[in-house]
């Protein structure tokens, strides 16, 4: 028997089994510790992400209580939006957080005086100017928390009035190189907004505004999106009269 047999035999069988015990048991301490905290921390972000929609509807109320949009119209922007995004093979996940976020695009409105917001009649150029700068103060009021919500939410507000031929603002942007979150708010609040009831104007009928949505496809809109949505009118016709009948929908004029 060499010294290094002589070395571990004193360790027998049952004190290897019983150490073995013992760090099973401890594992299994340490799993359940585990689950809690994981359990634990799962509930601390599921309330934080909560939170986190509820500042940003908040934003959006208070966007609307300038602007005169109802809570059904924002509402609808972000079901619709995410609709689209889906048939456009959007990830899922990416798609969910463009239905929190779309309903942020005109909140950089708050910082519109309201001697231009609500103003009647036409708008003068240097009040036109305040007006167009609304997305830059959207994406300002959005920006630099790290959330990807807000993040998203930012992008929307920034680039919403983009338009596909380059026409819109703030930036000129053109094709592709306007985010594609900007590309879908910017198609459904057209949508959305021509098929409301306004004090100045009634409701354009569904076939007219999809009559309108095709005139500016490759200009105002992507073409993509366009056919997407034409394809698919049902579908977000069904979406808006499910949200209005769920929340009971609201006169613009109120």
């Amino acid at each position: 028997m060499n010294a290094t047999t002589e070395f571990i035999e004193p360790i027998g069988a049952a004190e290897l089994d019983a150490d073995n015990r013992a760090l099973r048991a401890q594992l299994t301490l340490y799993g359940r510790d585990l689950n809690k905290t994981v359990r634990s921390l799962g509930g601390s972000i599921e309330r934080l992400e909560k939170a986190h929609h509820q500042a940003l509807l908040s934003l959006a109320r208070a966007a609307e209580f300038k602007d005169g949009d109802t809570g059904e119209h924002i509402l609808r922007i972000g079901v619709m939006s995410e609709r689209l995004g889906m048939l456009f093979g959007l990830d899922h996940t990416y798609c969910e957080l463009l239905r929190l976020a779309a309903p942020m695009h005109d909140v950089g409105k708050i910082g519109i005086p309201d001697a231009i917001l609500k103003k009647p009649g036409k708008l003068s150029s240097s009040e036109w100017e305040e007006m167009r700068r609304h997305p830059e103060y959207g994406a300002r009021i959005l920006k630099g928390s790290g959330v990807a919500l807000f993040d998203l939410a930012a992008e929307i507000a920034l680039h919403h009035h983009e338009k596909f031929d380059g026409s819109g603002y703030p930036q000129g942007l053109s094709g592709t190189d306007i985010p594609i979150s900007g590309r879908l708010v910017a198609l459904i609040d057209f949508f959305d907004a021509l098929t409301m009831k306004r004090c100045y104007r009634d409701a354009f009928s569904d076939d007219e505004a999809l009559r309108l949505v095709e005139q500016e496809s490759g200009k105002h809109f992507d073409p993509e999106l366009v056919v997407l949505l034409l394809a698919n009118a049902e579908q977000f016709i069904e979406l808006r009269e499910q949200i209005n009948n769920s929340n009971g929908k609201a006169s613009e004029c109120s």
